[in-house]
Protein backbone atom coordinates (compact mmCIF):
# COMPACT_ATOMS: atom_id res chain seq x y z
CA UNK A 1 0.00 0.00 0.00
CA UNK A 2 2.95 2.48 0.96
CA UNK A 3 4.45 1.63 -2.56
CA UNK A 4 1.65 3.02 -4.17
CA UNK A 5 0.90 6.15 -1.84
CA UNK A 6 4.51 7.28 -2.11
CA UNK A 7 4.21 8.68 -5.83
CA UNK A 8 0.36 9.71 -5.88
CA UNK A 9 1.18 11.71 -3.32
CA UNK A 10 4.06 12.71 -5.31
CA UNK A 11 2.11 13.48 -8.07
CA UNK A 12 -0.60 15.75 -6.14
CA UNK A 13 2.07 17.84 -4.87
CA UNK A 14 3.39 18.50 -8.15
CA UNK A 15 -0.21 18.96 -9.42
CA UNK A 16 -0.13 22.00 -7.43
CA UNK A 17 3.11 23.70 -7.51
CA UNK A 18 2.16 23.80 -11.07
CA UNK A 19 -1.14 25.20 -10.24
CA UNK A 20 0.32 27.99 -8.24
CA UNK A 21 3.18 28.78 -10.56
CA UNK A 22 2.57 32.17 -12.17
CA UNK A 23 2.54 33.11 -15.68
CA UNK A 24 0.93 35.72 -17.53
CA UNK A 25 -1.73 35.21 -19.95
CA UNK A 26 0.12 36.87 -22.78
CA UNK A 27 2.74 34.03 -22.74
CA UNK A 28 0.82 31.17 -22.56
CA UNK A 29 -1.29 32.04 -25.58
CA UNK A 30 2.18 32.39 -27.20
CA UNK A 31 3.21 28.92 -26.13
CA UNK A 32 0.36 27.60 -27.00
CA UNK A 33 0.31 29.10 -30.58
CA UNK A 34 3.75 27.92 -31.36
CA UNK A 35 2.47 24.24 -30.37
CA UNK A 36 0.31 24.58 -33.49
CA UNK A 37 2.98 26.08 -35.96
CA UNK A 38 6.22 24.96 -34.96
CA UNK A 39 7.31 21.95 -37.44
CA UNK A 40 9.10 20.10 -34.62
CA UNK A 41 5.92 19.45 -32.54
CA UNK A 42 3.93 17.83 -35.87
CA UNK A 43 6.93 15.96 -36.08
CA UNK A 44 6.62 14.57 -32.78
CA UNK A 45 2.95 14.49 -32.67
CA UNK A 46 3.19 12.28 -36.07
CA UNK A 47 5.18 10.08 -33.97
CA UNK A 48 2.58 9.18 -32.15
CA UNK A 49 0.37 8.75 -34.96
CA UNK A 50 3.37 6.31 -36.25
CA UNK A 51 3.06 4.42 -32.76
CA UNK A 52 -0.25 3.49 -32.83
CA UNK A 53 -0.79 2.32 -36.17
CA UNK A 54 2.51 0.24 -35.03
CA UNK A 55 0.01 -0.88 -32.30
CA UNK A 56 -2.53 -1.78 -34.91
CA UNK A 57 -0.40 -3.96 -37.21
CA UNK A 58 1.01 -5.81 -33.99
CA UNK A 59 -2.70 -6.42 -32.79
CA UNK A 60 -3.57 -7.94 -36.30
CA UNK A 61 -3.64 -11.80 -35.64
CA UNK A 62 -6.50 -12.36 -38.68
CA UNK A 63 -5.31 -14.73 -41.34
CA UNK A 64 -3.19 -14.19 -43.81
CA UNK A 65 -4.73 -15.38 -47.87
CA UNK A 66 -2.50 -15.67 -51.03
CA UNK A 67 -2.96 -15.99 -54.24
CA UNK A 68 -0.27 -18.52 -56.06
CA UNK A 69 -0.22 -19.69 -59.09
CA UNK A 70 3.31 -21.89 -60.68
CA UNK A 71 4.02 -23.45 -64.36
CA UNK A 72 6.76 -25.58 -64.80
CA UNK A 73 8.31 -26.83 -67.84
CA UNK A 74 9.36 -30.73 -67.26
CA UNK A 75 11.93 -32.76 -69.58
CA UNK A 76 12.65 -35.74 -70.16
CA UNK A 77 8.39 -36.74 -70.36
CA UNK A 78 7.81 -39.69 -67.34
CA UNK A 79 6.56 -42.62 -69.42
CA UNK A 80 6.63 -45.93 -68.73
CA UNK A 81 5.42 -48.83 -71.08
CA UNK A 82 2.37 -51.02 -69.79
CA UNK A 83 0.62 -53.92 -71.75
CA UNK A 84 -3.28 -52.56 -72.58
CA UNK A 85 -5.20 -55.39 -74.42
CA UNK A 86 -2.61 -57.08 -75.37
CA UNK A 87 -0.48 -53.86 -76.59
CA UNK A 88 2.38 -51.76 -75.42
CA UNK A 89 1.56 -48.24 -74.70
CA UNK A 90 3.66 -45.59 -72.81
CA UNK A 91 1.90 -44.59 -69.95
CA UNK A 92 2.95 -40.79 -68.95
CA UNK A 93 3.15 -40.50 -64.87
CA UNK A 94 3.48 -36.83 -65.04
CA UNK A 95 2.80 -33.85 -67.31
CA UNK A 96 5.74 -31.90 -69.25
CA UNK A 97 3.67 -28.32 -68.85
CA UNK A 98 3.11 -28.30 -64.85
CA UNK A 99 0.48 -25.95 -63.63
CA UNK A 100 -0.93 -25.07 -60.05
CA UNK A 101 -3.19 -22.30 -59.17
CA UNK A 102 -4.61 -21.97 -55.81
CA UNK A 103 -5.85 -19.76 -52.88
CA UNK A 104 -4.01 -20.25 -49.59
CA UNK A 105 -4.37 -19.47 -45.90
CA UNK A 106 -2.59 -19.45 -43.21
CA UNK A 107 -3.23 -18.41 -39.08
CA UNK A 108 -1.09 -18.83 -36.11
CA UNK A 109 -3.04 -21.00 -33.51
CA UNK A 110 -1.05 -20.67 -30.87
CA UNK A 111 2.18 -18.53 -30.44
CA UNK A 112 2.95 -18.45 -26.87
CA UNK A 113 3.31 -15.20 -26.57
CA UNK A 114 4.56 -13.75 -29.19
CA UNK A 115 1.84 -11.83 -29.79
CA UNK A 116 1.47 -10.17 -26.67
CA UNK A 117 4.69 -9.62 -25.95
CA UNK A 118 4.65 -7.74 -29.24
CA UNK A 119 1.31 -5.73 -28.36
CA UNK A 120 2.63 -4.69 -24.83
CA UNK A 121 5.92 -3.68 -26.88
CA UNK A 122 4.01 -1.48 -29.10
CA UNK A 123 1.97 0.12 -26.42
CA UNK A 124 4.90 0.88 -24.15
CA UNK A 125 6.20 2.51 -27.83
CA UNK A 126 3.26 4.66 -28.14
CA UNK A 127 4.10 6.40 -24.35
CA UNK A 128 7.56 7.01 -25.64
CA UNK A 129 6.41 8.81 -28.42
CA UNK A 130 3.56 10.86 -26.42
CA UNK A 131 6.61 11.52 -23.77
CA UNK A 132 8.92 12.48 -26.67
CA UNK A 133 6.06 15.00 -27.86
CA UNK A 134 5.61 16.34 -23.97
CA UNK A 135 9.67 16.87 -24.12
CA UNK A 136 9.16 18.63 -27.59
CA UNK A 137 6.48 20.57 -26.16
CA UNK A 138 8.36 21.24 -22.88
CA UNK A 139 11.54 22.71 -24.73
CA UNK A 140 10.06 24.48 -26.87
CA UNK A 141 8.07 26.43 -24.40
CA UNK A 142 11.26 27.05 -22.38
CA UNK A 143 12.36 28.67 -25.40
CA UNK A 144 9.67 31.20 -25.85
CA UNK A 145 9.52 32.05 -22.52
CA UNK A 146 13.53 33.29 -22.46
CA UNK A 147 12.99 35.05 -25.54
CA UNK A 148 9.61 36.40 -24.35
CA UNK A 149 11.60 37.91 -21.39
CA UNK A 150 14.53 38.60 -23.86
CA UNK A 151 12.30 41.12 -25.41
CA UNK A 152 11.36 42.15 -22.14
CA UNK A 153 14.62 42.99 -20.68
CA UNK A 154 16.02 44.57 -24.42
CA UNK A 155 13.10 47.09 -23.92
CA UNK A 156 13.94 47.73 -20.58
CA UNK A 157 17.48 48.27 -21.13
CA UNK A 158 16.75 51.00 -23.76
CA UNK A 159 14.13 52.84 -22.04
CA UNK A 160 17.59 53.43 -19.73
CA UNK A 161 19.61 54.41 -22.35
CA UNK A 162 17.04 56.81 -23.67
CA UNK A 163 16.87 58.31 -20.34
CA UNK A 164 20.59 58.40 -19.75
CA UNK A 165 20.96 60.03 -23.28
CA UNK A 166 18.48 62.45 -22.37
CA UNK A 167 20.06 63.49 -19.23
CA UNK A 168 23.22 63.65 -21.05
CA UNK A 169 21.70 65.92 -24.48
CA UNK A 170 20.00 67.83 -21.53
CA UNK A 171 23.43 69.16 -20.43
CA UNK A 172 24.87 69.62 -23.71
CA UNK A 173 22.34 72.42 -24.01
CA UNK A 174 23.66 73.85 -21.06
CA UNK A 175 27.26 73.26 -21.91
CA UNK A 176 26.00 75.29 -25.67
CA UNK A 177 24.70 78.11 -23.57
CA UNK A 178 27.83 78.53 -21.27
CA UNK A 179 29.84 77.97 -24.24
CA UNK A 180 28.40 81.18 -25.91
CA UNK A 181 28.68 83.47 -22.27
CA UNK A 182 31.99 82.34 -22.29
CA UNK A 183 31.88 80.28 -19.01
CA UNK A 184 32.42 77.11 -20.64
CA UNK A 185 35.38 75.63 -22.67
CA UNK A 186 35.18 73.69 -26.32
CA UNK A 187 37.10 70.47 -24.64
CA UNK A 188 33.83 70.19 -22.56
CA UNK A 189 31.36 69.83 -25.44
CA UNK A 190 34.03 67.72 -27.18
CA UNK A 191 33.60 65.38 -24.12
CA UNK A 192 30.48 65.17 -23.81
CA UNK A 193 29.63 64.45 -27.02
CA UNK A 194 31.66 61.57 -27.13
CA UNK A 195 29.97 60.08 -24.09
CA UNK A 196 26.65 60.68 -26.04
CA UNK A 197 28.17 59.09 -28.76
CA UNK A 198 28.95 55.91 -27.03
CA UNK A 199 25.89 56.04 -25.20
CA UNK A 200 24.00 56.01 -29.04
CA UNK A 201 26.48 53.01 -30.34
CA UNK A 202 24.95 51.01 -27.04
CA UNK A 203 21.48 51.82 -27.93
CA UNK A 204 22.29 50.67 -31.11
CA UNK A 205 23.61 47.03 -30.21
CA UNK A 206 20.88 46.98 -27.69
CA UNK A 207 17.95 47.37 -30.71
CA UNK A 208 20.03 44.98 -32.96
CA UNK A 209 19.58 42.28 -29.95
CA UNK A 210 15.89 43.36 -29.52
CA UNK A 211 15.15 42.47 -33.10
CA UNK A 212 16.69 39.22 -33.20
CA UNK A 213 14.44 38.29 -30.52
CA UNK A 214 11.79 39.68 -32.13
CA UNK A 215 12.60 37.71 -34.95
CA UNK A 216 13.29 34.26 -32.77
CA UNK A 217 9.80 35.07 -31.83
CA UNK A 218 7.99 35.45 -35.22
CA UNK A 219 9.98 31.91 -36.45
CA UNK A 220 8.45 29.75 -33.02
CA UNK A 221 5.17 31.94 -32.54
CA UNK A 222 4.74 32.75 -36.47
CA UNK A 223 3.81 36.46 -33.89
CA UNK A 224 6.23 39.37 -34.75
CA UNK A 225 5.93 41.27 -31.06
CA UNK A 226 4.49 40.78 -27.65
CA UNK A 227 3.54 43.69 -25.32
CA UNK A 228 5.00 42.22 -21.78
CA UNK A 229 6.81 44.82 -19.70
CA UNK A 230 7.63 42.98 -16.71
CA UNK A 231 9.62 40.28 -15.23
CA UNK A 232 6.32 38.65 -14.38
CA UNK A 233 6.98 34.74 -13.95
CA UNK A 234 6.92 33.22 -10.60
CA UNK A 235 6.65 29.67 -8.80
CA UNK A 236 7.08 28.88 -5.18
CA UNK A 237 10.62 27.66 -4.22
CA UNK A 238 11.14 24.05 -3.53
CA UNK A 239 14.52 22.71 -1.55
CA UNK A 240 16.79 20.46 -3.76
CA UNK A 241 15.17 16.99 -2.76
CA UNK A 242 11.79 17.94 -2.98
CA UNK A 243 12.05 19.83 -6.24
CA UNK A 244 14.13 16.75 -7.62
CA UNK A 245 11.02 14.52 -6.70
CA UNK A 246 8.75 16.81 -8.57
CA UNK A 247 11.50 16.62 -12.06
CA UNK A 248 11.22 12.80 -11.27
CA UNK A 249 7.42 12.40 -11.75
CA UNK A 250 6.70 15.30 -14.33
CA UNK A 251 10.02 15.95 -16.27
CA UNK A 252 9.87 14.18 -19.77
CA UNK A 253 13.33 13.07 -19.61
CA UNK A 254 12.67 11.53 -16.72
CA UNK A 255 9.81 9.87 -18.39
CA UNK A 256 11.40 9.17 -21.44
CA UNK A 257 14.35 7.29 -19.64
CA UNK A 258 12.23 5.48 -17.57
CA UNK A 259 10.14 4.41 -20.76
CA UNK A 260 13.19 2.82 -22.18
CA UNK A 261 14.07 1.13 -19.59
CA UNK A 262 10.35 -0.45 -20.04
CA UNK A 263 11.53 -1.00 -24.13
CA UNK A 264 14.98 -2.95 -23.28
CA UNK A 265 12.57 -5.25 -20.76
CA UNK A 266 9.86 -5.87 -23.84
CA UNK A 267 13.03 -6.42 -25.87
CA UNK A 268 13.78 -9.31 -23.27
CA UNK A 269 10.98 -11.01 -23.22
CA UNK A 270 10.56 -10.72 -26.98
CA UNK A 271 14.05 -12.09 -27.27
CA UNK A 272 13.25 -15.07 -24.42
CA UNK A 273 10.24 -16.16 -26.85
CA UNK A 274 12.94 -16.58 -29.83
CA UNK A 275 12.72 -20.62 -28.60
CA UNK A 276 8.88 -21.17 -28.37
CA UNK A 277 7.47 -23.30 -30.43
CA UNK A 278 4.76 -22.03 -32.85
CA UNK A 279 1.46 -24.03 -34.06
CA UNK A 280 -0.01 -22.61 -37.34
CA UNK A 281 -2.96 -23.87 -39.37
CA UNK A 282 -3.08 -23.81 -42.99
CA UNK A 283 -5.66 -24.23 -46.08
CA UNK A 284 -5.32 -23.93 -49.53
CA UNK A 285 -7.63 -24.89 -52.66
CA UNK A 286 -7.07 -24.68 -56.28
CA UNK A 287 -6.38 -26.50 -59.37
CA UNK A 288 -3.42 -28.33 -61.37
CA UNK A 289 -2.82 -31.38 -63.20
CA UNK A 290 -0.51 -34.04 -62.40
CA UNK A 291 -2.72 -36.69 -61.83
CA UNK A 292 -2.74 -39.80 -63.01
CA UNK A 293 -4.64 -41.48 -65.17
CA UNK A 294 -4.78 -38.19 -67.12
CA UNK A 295 -1.65 -36.44 -65.94
CA UNK A 296 -2.47 -32.99 -68.51
CA UNK A 297 -6.02 -32.48 -67.31
CA UNK A 298 -6.61 -29.54 -64.70
CA UNK A 299 -8.57 -30.92 -61.34
CA UNK A 300 -9.80 -28.99 -58.57
CA UNK A 301 -7.95 -29.79 -55.37
CA UNK A 302 -7.84 -28.84 -51.79
CA UNK A 303 -6.13 -29.78 -48.40
CA UNK A 304 -5.81 -28.17 -44.94
CA UNK A 305 -3.22 -29.40 -42.50
CA UNK A 306 -1.51 -28.05 -38.79
CA UNK A 307 1.84 -27.34 -38.72
CA UNK A 308 4.22 -27.35 -35.60
CA UNK A 309 7.59 -25.64 -35.08
CA UNK A 310 9.89 -26.08 -31.92
CA UNK A 311 13.32 -24.29 -32.52
CA UNK A 312 16.17 -27.28 -31.71
CA UNK A 313 19.26 -24.96 -31.95
CA UNK A 314 20.35 -21.50 -33.35
CA UNK A 315 23.69 -21.33 -32.52
CA UNK A 316 23.26 -19.27 -29.36
CA UNK A 317 21.97 -16.35 -31.00
CA UNK A 318 18.97 -16.79 -29.14
CA UNK A 319 20.58 -16.29 -26.19
CA UNK A 320 23.23 -13.42 -27.42
CA UNK A 321 20.52 -11.32 -28.02
CA UNK A 322 18.99 -11.47 -24.57
CA UNK A 323 22.36 -11.18 -23.10
CA UNK A 324 22.53 -7.75 -25.43
CA UNK A 325 18.75 -6.66 -24.07
CA UNK A 326 19.98 -7.45 -20.85
CA UNK A 327 23.11 -5.05 -21.08
CA UNK A 328 20.80 -2.51 -22.58
CA UNK A 329 18.73 -2.46 -19.59
CA UNK A 330 21.07 -2.37 -17.18
CA UNK A 331 22.99 1.01 -19.52
CA UNK A 332 18.99 2.40 -19.08
CA UNK A 333 18.74 2.23 -15.61
CA UNK A 334 22.03 3.92 -15.18
CA UNK A 335 21.53 6.73 -17.78
CA UNK A 336 18.51 7.55 -14.54
CA UNK A 337 21.17 8.04 -12.03
CA UNK A 338 23.06 9.64 -14.50
CA UNK A 339 19.98 11.89 -14.84
CA UNK A 340 19.42 12.15 -10.85
CA UNK A 341 22.85 13.76 -10.50
CA UNK A 342 23.00 15.93 -13.35
CA UNK A 343 19.73 17.47 -12.44
CA UNK A 344 20.28 17.88 -8.77
CA UNK A 345 22.53 19.45 -9.11
CA UNK A 346 21.61 22.22 -11.47
CA UNK A 347 18.80 22.58 -9.67
CA UNK A 348 21.07 23.13 -6.80
CA UNK A 349 22.58 25.91 -8.96
CA UNK A 350 19.41 27.47 -10.49
CA UNK A 351 18.19 27.47 -6.68
CA UNK A 352 21.53 29.29 -5.54
CA UNK A 353 20.94 31.92 -9.06
CA UNK A 354 17.85 32.56 -7.54
CA UNK A 355 18.32 33.51 -3.98
CA UNK A 356 21.79 35.44 -5.17
CA UNK A 357 20.16 37.60 -7.49
CA UNK A 358 17.22 38.12 -5.22
CA UNK A 359 19.63 40.04 -2.32
CA UNK A 360 21.08 41.68 -5.26
CA UNK A 361 18.13 43.23 -6.09
CA UNK A 362 17.09 44.42 -2.12
CA UNK A 363 20.68 45.81 -2.29
CA UNK A 364 20.37 48.15 -6.02
CA UNK A 365 17.74 49.93 -4.01
CA UNK A 366 20.38 52.25 -2.29
CA UNK A 367 22.30 52.41 -4.81
CA UNK A 368 20.13 53.84 -7.26
CA UNK A 369 18.27 55.94 -5.00
CA UNK A 370 22.27 57.37 -3.99
CA UNK A 371 23.15 57.48 -7.54
CA UNK A 372 19.99 59.43 -8.69
CA UNK A 373 20.71 62.00 -5.89
CA UNK A 374 24.20 62.36 -7.61
CA UNK A 375 22.93 62.45 -11.01
CA UNK A 376 20.57 65.65 -10.33
CA UNK A 377 22.88 67.33 -8.17
CA UNK A 378 26.10 67.38 -10.55
CA UNK A 379 23.35 68.96 -13.32
CA UNK A 380 22.82 71.62 -10.72
CA UNK A 381 26.43 72.42 -10.06
CA UNK A 382 27.28 72.75 -13.21
CA UNK A 383 24.35 74.75 -13.88
CA UNK A 384 24.93 77.41 -11.26
CA UNK A 385 28.90 77.61 -12.49
CA UNK A 386 30.93 75.33 -9.68
CA UNK A 387 30.53 71.76 -11.25
CA UNK A 388 32.63 70.24 -13.73
CA UNK A 389 31.69 68.27 -17.28
CA UNK A 390 33.52 65.09 -15.45
CA UNK A 391 31.11 65.45 -12.89
CA UNK A 392 27.89 65.64 -14.98
CA UNK A 393 29.59 62.48 -17.38
CA UNK A 394 30.55 60.66 -14.23
CA UNK A 395 27.38 60.59 -12.42
CA UNK A 396 25.39 59.76 -15.62
CA UNK A 397 27.36 57.00 -15.69
CA UNK A 398 26.87 55.79 -11.77
CA UNK A 399 23.06 56.26 -12.14
CA UNK A 400 23.25 54.14 -15.93
CA UNK A 401 25.26 51.32 -14.02
CA UNK A 402 22.54 50.93 -11.14
CA UNK A 403 19.90 50.76 -13.34
CA UNK A 404 21.37 48.27 -15.66
CA UNK A 405 22.38 46.57 -12.03
CA UNK A 406 19.05 45.78 -11.05
CA UNK A 407 17.72 45.42 -14.36
CA UNK A 408 20.19 42.52 -15.06
CA UNK A 409 19.18 40.77 -11.80
CA UNK A 410 15.82 41.18 -12.33
CA UNK A 411 16.31 39.30 -15.61
CA UNK A 412 18.35 36.67 -14.06
CA UNK A 413 16.45 35.83 -11.24
CA UNK A 414 13.20 35.42 -14.06
CA UNK A 415 15.37 33.17 -15.95
CA UNK A 416 16.38 31.20 -13.25
CA UNK A 417 13.22 30.35 -12.34
CA UNK A 418 12.47 29.45 -15.87
CA UNK A 419 14.96 27.02 -16.10
CA UNK A 420 13.90 25.54 -12.30
CA UNK A 421 10.50 24.96 -13.83
CA UNK A 422 11.65 23.52 -16.60
CA UNK A 423 13.93 20.97 -14.84
CA UNK A 424 10.87 20.21 -12.68
CA UNK A 425 8.91 19.85 -15.87
CA UNK A 426 5.92 22.08 -14.72
CA UNK A 427 3.70 22.89 -17.77
CA UNK A 428 2.71 26.24 -16.44
CA UNK A 429 1.21 27.14 -20.01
Amino acid sequence: MRKIFLPVFILALAAGAQAQTSANSELKTLINQSFSYFPRIKEAENGIETAKQRLEIAQNNKPVIDANASYNFVEPKITLPLQVNGKTENFQFAPVHNFNANVSGNYTLFDFGRLKANVEKSKDDIKYAQHNADYARGQLASQISNIYYNIIYFRKAIDIEDSVLAYLNENKRVIDSKLRNGDAIKLDLLSLQTQIDAEQNRKVDLQNNLAKQENLLQYTTGASSTNGNAFDFDLPLKEVNEALASAQVSNAEFLLANDRIQQAKNEIAIAKLGTKPSLNLGANAGVKNGYVPNVNEPRFNYGAGVAFRLPLYDGGRTKQLVKLNETVLTQNRLAIETLNSNFKRDIQQTLIDIRSNQERIGNTAGQIEQAQTAQELAASRYKNGVGTNLEITNASTNLARARFSRLQYEYQLCLAKLELVRLMGYKYW
